[in-house]
């Protein structure tokens, strides 16, 4: 089995493997300026995708530009996220050189499209493939594939701890060799129940106060998570941003969500932003958490309620994310200041940051590996590739970290 890392080896985003020039894993995008994609475009006879997230699933529709038709499996969110993320990035980029697929190319993908559930295997270009429960967002898995020979697991994104939204992976199928996501290899995330309440007791302390909190989150995962964490703590919460639609959809599959009751909660507790009539506007003097994208703060309507609420002390904006080097929310959590809608404003209100990651950490990842320690493993989807590799070779795994572009025979 040869598997060529096209891209997200040493670094975190446009994920895609090659297997045997036949089977494609993911094929993402980085949302770089310009963005970053796969750095091939191949013609496999068929795609399997982990997840919905723009880094695994951004560039899926050019696949199918040309004559190309292979069919693509995902479970039924990560399908409906892939299009919600297509038509988004259409819209942004659908008029510039950086847009790589177009809006045909988006209508064909659900011509093609083949969803699963989890541990219902299915075969395609001479695979068994298998999606475990990967409890990184609703939908999200590993995937096994099994030539007859050579069993390999490809772990995509996952969390080992249970989230308020998914349970942690349980999943450890038997594999020959595993390719392992290595985000917070470096990282020993805090006890989740002491990250809410500290969450919830400075929300409550700031609308106490009479200020608003501005909560930036990323529309798939991260905006459910945190309306399941408000209506837990009795929070007042209005939701804004790609994050509705996503919240609409997941409805549609409770089997995907850790607990369906609470996830219907959650929704009837949050109220929706339409946006209309200044609306916006008008909720910043509501004395609520406000959940909006974007996460970093690089576009959305963020860019209406931070300067809404920044010159008062008394408000807050609570960063419940990784901030990438670069973007305005890691500025902001940097240096009090961020450039918003093109103009740099110092923020008076507070700023804090939680970590509510849905990625495994040292621990997590260490602990998913352990049945694998007689099997290769191949890090990729991190920072650090090179040097968890090596701290795995220390801990007694045969352990590697990929380039992108290589080939790996196994």
């Amino acid at each position: 089995m040869d598997i060529q890392f096209l891209g997200g080896a040493r670094e975190v985003g446009r994920s895609a493997l090659l297997v045997d020039n036949s089977l494609l894993l993911d094929f993402g995008m980085l949302t770089d300026n310009p963005p970053q994609f796969p750095v091939e475009t191949p013609k496999p006879d068929a795609v399997v995708v982990s997840h919905g997230h723009l880094d695994h699933v951004g560039t899926i529709p050019s696949l199918l530009s040309g004559d190309s038709r292979p069919p693509i499996h995902w479970t039924p969110p990560t399908y409906e996220l892939a299009l919600t993320l297509a038509r988004d990035t259409l819209k942004l980029h659908g008029g510039s050189y950086n847009c790589p697929f177009t809006e045909t190319d988006l209508k064909r993908v659900t011509q093609v499209s083949r969803t699963h559930g989890y541990q219902e295997s299915f075969e395609d270009a001479g695979y068994d493939v298998t999606f475990y429960n990967a409890g990184h967002i609703p939908g999200s898995a590993h995937v096994l594939v099994d030539d007859g020979e050579t069993r390999l697991l490809y772990t995509g994104d996952f969390h080992t701890d249970d989230q308020r939204l998914v349970s942690g992976t349980t999943a450890r199928p038997d594999a020959d060799v595993v390719i392992c996501e290595s985000t917070y290899s470096d990282v020993e995330h805090e006890n989740r129940t002491e990250v809410e309440k500290r969450f919830a007791e400075s929300v409550k302390t700031t609308l106490w106060e009479g200020g608003t909190v501005v909560v930036p989150a990323f529309a798939i995962g991260r905006t459910q998570e945190m309306m399941l964490i408000c209506d837990a703590y009795d929070i007042p919460c209005y939701v804004d941003g790609m994050g509705k639609q996503v919240t609409e959809m997941l409805q549609q599959y409770p089997e995907f969500v850790r607990d369906e009751d609470a996830f219907r909660r959650a929704k009837s507790h949050a109220r929706f932003v339409t946006g209309r009539n200044g609306q916006r506007k008008r909720i910043t003097d509501q004395k609520a958490a406000i959940i909006t994208t974007s996460g970093m703060l690089s576009g959305g309507p963020a860019m209406t309620y931070i300067p809404e609420i920044r010159s008062n002390p008394t408000n807050k904006v609570t960063m419940t994310g990784y901030q990438v080097e670069g973007t305005p929310g890691r500025d902001l959590v940097e240096t009090g200041s961020a450039e918003i809608d093109g103009r740099v404003m110092p923020v008076s209100a507070k700023v804090e940051q939680y970590d509510f990651s849905a990625h495994a950490d040292r621990n997590g990842l260490f602990e998913f590996l352990d049945p694998y320690e007689d099997s290769p493993i191949l890090i990729n989807h991190g920072d650090r590739c090179e040097r968890f590799a090596t701290e795995l070779q220390e801990a007694g795994f045969e352990a590697t970290a990929p380039e992108v572009g290589s080939v790996e025979t196994i």
